[in-house]
């Protein structure tokens, strides 16, 4: 394999999410509310997540309690290995 066949191929897509928001405790990551959630966004690849969960946690970095998180979601759902829907 060349360098470029390297670079030519798609890359498998690795969704991630960025979200956060204000925590009641600093030692916990329970949310003071879930309903004030911020969610940021769903991102094809860890680099762009981290490049987003930086600029929200920028943001808010007067505020200790605001925090910020980046879930790997392809670790949560693999379609290849998940059940075909069941037809009822």
């Amino acid at each position: 394999m060349t360098a470029k066949d390297a670079t030519s191929r798609p890359t498998k897509q690795l969704l991630h999410l960025v979200f956060g928001g204000e925590l009641k405790s600093l030692d916990s990551v329970e949310f003071v509310s879930t309903d004030a959630l911020d969610v940021i966004g769903i991102y094809p690849n860890y680099a762009e997540a981290y490049k987003a969960w930086k600029a929200a946690a920028q943001r808010s970095v007067d505020n200790a309690h605001m925090r910020y998180f980046i879930v790997h979601m392809h670790r949560l759902m693999d379609p290849e290995k998940m059940p075909p829907p069941s037809r009822s």
